[in-house]
């Protein structure tokens, strides 16, 4: 019995029982101070299938051996572009769908997704290879590569000519502005489909089926991509790339194929994230949600060297689930102030520290 126990405490850890354990004490204390604790709880569903591509997107690149992926951003503004494309083109509103708003929708988000999907594809193999050029300091590259693409996009965001009223600012021509709402295109479309409402229509626990069945969808694509030979070699070069060079695998190639996939679920991610949000935030937004998804993977149980699909969907469910319920909750307990980007910032900071303390300063591989 005790053999078992020592098992199950190993195979989770100290780290995650102790958070785990902090969720449940911060639940009961939400309840304590009379706060809508079934509203927090769909607020923990709708944010676990919102950011879970997106931590989904760490996979591939500390599989393939570049450690976590700081410089996800390379994804996330290709997903912006392809958002915005789809709404300059006005796809949802397109004739051929007879004014069907629901279809309209769908295929709206199709494009972009598929669109982004293919730019991000090319930028992420052209970010491989920078990654294969500086191995033993990925994740120090890839964090300036995130906020160098944020800075150079942020020139282009201004100095496209988009003519759709949507994006545009309102007055001074082109240029798109901060936020940029989706209502017109594909806003909500995977939240609201099959989605349904656990007790009462009003108060009750509300389930994005939708949404939450396209994060798992995305889970079991990459879990069999990690089963096919393809995928084993990835790892197999991850792990070990002096073996895997011997065993005939071409290491540099895995390396930039896992880091292009991370960046194409980079970008379907940001989409996944902003139709659920019903907006497209520009601009410096997305300068930090790398630190939020890698903080979350960590939290799940990967390491800077090795991650799992289980690891995704435990650590983006506890991550987001410690953000929506214990920040109210602290900030009930300090009555008068407003402590979320500062928890948000100490929490996603702090398990990334502790990460990089046990790895050692991060994925050392080399050939």
């Amino acid at each position: 019995m005790n053999k078992t126990i020592k098992n199950i405490y190993q195979s989770i850890g100290l780290p995650r029982l102790i958070i785990f354990t902090f969720f449940i004490v911060v639940v009961i204390a939400a309840g304590f101070y009379d706060m809508d604790v079934v509203a927090l709880m769909g607020n923990v569903l709708r944010r676990w299938g919102m950011y879970g591509i997106l931590v989904l997107a760490m996979v591939p690149s500390i599989q393939c051996g570049n450690g976590p992926n700081f410089g996800v951003s390379v994804g996330i503004v290709c997903g912006l572009f392809g958002a915005l494309v789809s709404i300059e083109l006005d796809i949802a509103n397109l004739a051929i769908f007879g004014g069907n708003e629901i279809l309209g929708a769908w295929m709206s988000l199709l494009f972009a997704v598929v669109l982004s999907g293919v730019i991000a594809w090319f930028a992420g193999l052209g970010y491989g290879v920078l990654l294969n050029h500086v191995k033993g300091s990925e994740m120090t590259v890839s964090t300036y590569v995130g906020f160098s693409i944020i800075a150079f996009m942020n020139i282009l965001w201004v100095t496209l000519p988009f003519s759709s009223g949507d994006i545009k600012w309102p007055i001074g021509g082109e240029g798109a502005r901060n936020t940029i709402s989706l209502s017109s295109s594909f806003s909500g479309i995977l939240s609201n489909t099959l989605a349904f409402t656990i007790g009462d229509p009003e108060t009750g626990l509300k389930v994005p089926t939708g949404l939450l069945l396209f994060f798992f969808l995305f889970c079991l694509i990459i879990y069999l991509f990690f089963k096919s030979k393809t995928g084993i070699a990835m790892s197999a070069a991850g792990a070990n790339p002096n073996f895997a060079k011997a065993s005939g695998i071409n290491v540099n190639k895995m390396r930039i194929l896992g880091t292009a996939l991370s960046t194409t679920l980079g970008a379907i991610g940001i989409i996944t994230y902003a139709q659920t949000f019903g907006f497209l935030q520009m601009y410096n937004a997305p300068l930090m949600m790398g630190f939020s998804c890698v903080a979350a993977v960590l939290i799940g149980g990967a390491s800077t060297s090795r991650a799992k699909i289980s690891n995704v969907i435990i650590g983006t469910f506890l991550f987001q689930g410690l953000l929506v319920v214990a920040l109210p909750v602290a900030n009930n307990v300090l009555s008068g102030t407003d402590l979320s980007d500062i928890m948000r910032m100490i929490i996603s900071n702090g398990i990334i520290i502790y990460a990089l303390t046990k790895s050692k300063g991060g994925a050392t591989n080399e050939e």
